[in-house]
C-alpha cells in the first residue's frame, strides 16, 4: 500500500479525512472491511449517538469507511461480579475479525459473538438470535453468542479481552480464565485456556487447558494461525508464562516452550503473555510480558522451532533476547528483521535468526500497541499520544514523530490508502489530501 501519510496535525485537521468520537477509552485495535471501520471502546460517547444508553457499558461500533458516519453499534451490559471479572470502563477491548458479512469479537462480558455486518439497517434480523432488545437501525444484529463463563467456566481476571482468529469454519479465542481478587486463587482451574468454535454455529469443537491453577494472573494474549511445516498450527501464551502449539482442526497440543528462565519468580522476575506470537519463516516470535498496572520490569523475547514436538524448552529454543524490558506488544517482521516494541518505550531491530541487535529507539513514553509496517515504514503509538514513523532497515532512521491529542493504546491500522489511529477518545482516518489547484487567471 503506498500513498499513506507521514505527516498530519490533529489540531489543524491537515490530513484528517474524518474523525469519530468513541468512549473514553479505547484499547482494541481498529479493523475496516466491505466499507465499514469497526472498533471496540465504552458507552462515554453515548450522549452523541443514543442518549437512552446510560453509564458504564461495552460498546462494538461500526462507522462508514467513506466519511465516518456512525452507522451501528452494539451494546452490552457490565457483569454484575463487577471489576475482578469486568473492569470498570474499559469496555469492549477485542479487535474484531470480520469475513464476508460476518463480524466476531470477544464482548466485556466473556461472549464470543458473531454479528452481521449490516446491523439492523437492512431491515432484516439474521438468526439464530431474534431477541434482540435493540433492534432500530442503528443497533446491532446478533447471529449468535457463546458465553464462556456458562459455556465452559471461564471466569476471567479484569477482563476478557481475546481478538479472534480463524481457519476454516473454526474461530479460535483465549478465554481470559484467571485469578480472583486475591491474586492468589484461582476460582475456576479446569476452565480452558483456549478454545475453537464453530464460525457458523457458535458452537464448542475443541478446547484445552495445560495451565490448570497455574495461572499467574489472568491470560491476555489472543492466539494466531499458522501453517508451519505442512502442518497448520494454532499458538497461543497461556497463563502460567508458556506458549503452546495446537493443531488446527482436532486441538491436539503438538509442543509448549516456557517463555522464563528456570530460575525466574513470580511476580519479581518471571513473566505472563499478553503479547499475540507471529509466524515467520516457520518460527515463532514471541516476547512475555505483565500487565500494565505491574509496571516496567525484565523481559524476555524468544525465536521458536515449533517444528519440534513435546516440551521444546531447550529443544526448540533458536534465540533469546534479553535486552527487552516487559512487554504486551506484538511483533513485525519483514526482509530478516523483527521489530518488537516494549513497555518501558523501547523498540528493538533485530535479526530474526539470530536475535542480533540492529538498534533501538526510545519513545520516552509506554507503549501498549504494536508497530505496523507498512510501504517501509514503522508506525508505533505511545502513552503520551505520540505516533513516531521509522524506515524500515538495518539503520534507524526517525521520519516524524507526531501527536494525537491523548493516549494511543492500540496499533496504528492501514487500509484503501488511509491510516486509522485511534486515541482514547477519537478515532482518526488519516490520509495524503490532494492540495486544490489554484484557479486560472483570467485572459
Amino acid at each position: 500500500m503506498k500513498g499513506l501519510p507521514t505527516s498530519w496535525d490533529v489540531k489543524t485537521k491537515k490530513s484528517v479525512k474524518w474523525v469519530a468520537l468513541l468512549g473514553s477509552q479505547t484499547y482494541g485495535n481498529v479493523v475496516v472491511s466491505g466499507g465499514k471501520v469497526f472498533v471496540g471502546t465504552n458507552n462515554e460517547a453515548n450522549p452523541s449517538y443514543d442518549p437512552s444508553i446510560k453509564g458504564d457499558k461495552g460498546i462494538l461500533m461500526a462507522f462508514n469507511e467513506a466519511d465516518g458516519e456512525f452507522l451501528w453499534q452494539m451494546v452490552h451490559d457490565k457483569l454484575a461480579a463487577g471489576r475482578v471479572n469486568d473492569w470498570p470502563y474499559q469496555g469492549v477491548a477485542s479487535s474484531p475479525l470480520v469475513e464476508g458479512d460476518r463480524v466476531y469479537y470477544v464482548s466485556n462480558r466473556a461472549e464470543l459473538v458473531c454479528l452481521d455486518t449490516q446491523g439492523f439497517r437492512d431491515k432484516e434480523n439474521d438468526g439464530p438470535v431474534n431477541n434482540e432488545k435493540l433492534a432500530g437501525e442503528r443497533n446491532a444484529d446478533v447471529v449468535w453468542s457463546f458465553d464462556m463463563i456458562e459455556e465452559v467456566g471461564s471466569l476471567p481476571h479484569n477482563l476478557a479481552n481475546s481478538s479472534p482468529v480463524a481457519h476454516g469454519d473454526l474461530i479460535f479465542i483465549s478465554t481470559s480464565n484467571g485469578q480472583d481478587e486475591s491474586h492468589v486463587n484461582v476460582p475456576s482451574p479446569k476452565a480452558p485456556a483456549i478454545i475453537a468454535v464453530n464460525k457458523k454455529t457458535g458452537k464448542l469443537v475443541w478446547e484445552d487447558n495445560s495451565v490448570n491453577e497455574r495461572i499467574l494472573h489472568g491470560q491476555w494474549s489472543s492466539p494466531t494461525v499458522g501453517t508451519i511445516g505442512g502442518v497448520v498450527q494454532v499458538i497461543h501464551g497461556q497463563g502460567d508464562g508458556w506458549i503452546r502449539g495446537y493443531e488446527a482442526l482436532t486441538g491436539k497440543k503438538l509442543w509448549e516452550f516456557d517463555l522464563n528462565p528456570k530460575d525466574s519468580v513470580w511476580p519479581k522476575t518471571r513473566n505472563e503473555v499478553i503479547s499475540t506470537p507471529v509466524v515467520y519463516e516457520d518460527k515463532v516470535y514471541i516476547a512475555n510480558g505483565q500487565d500494565p498496572e505491574h509496571g516496567e520490569g525484565v523481559g524476555h523475547m524468544y525465536c521458536i522451532d515449533p517444528t519440534k514436538r513435546g516440551d521444546i524448552t531447550k529443544t526448540g529454543m533458536v534465540w533469546h533476547y534479553d535486552k527487552i524490558r516487559r512487554s504486551i506488544s506484538t511483533p513485525a517482521i519483514k526482509d530478516g528483521i523483527v521489530y518488537q516494541a516494549d513497555f518501558s518505550g523501547f523498540l528493538h531491530a533485530l535479526d530474526a535468526k539470530t536475535g542480533q541487535v540492529h538498534w533501538t529507539h526510545d519513545l520516552f513514553a509506554a507503549v501498549w500497541g504494536s508497530p505496523m509496517l507498512i510501504d517501509g515504514k514503522l508506525y508505533l503509538g505511545d502513552e503520551d499520544g505520540d505516533v513516531v514513523i521509522i524506515q524500515e532497515g538495518k539503520t534507524k532512521k526517525v521520519i516524524s514523530e507526531i501527536n494525537m491529542g491523548s493516549s494511543v493504546y492500540s496499533t496504528p491500522v492501514p487500509a484503501n490508502g488511509v491510516m486509522y489511529i485511534s486515541n482514547r477518545n477519537q478515532l482518526y482516518a488519516l490520509a495524503e489530501i490532494p492540495q486544490a489547484k489554484p484557479a486560472a487567471a483570467p485572459k
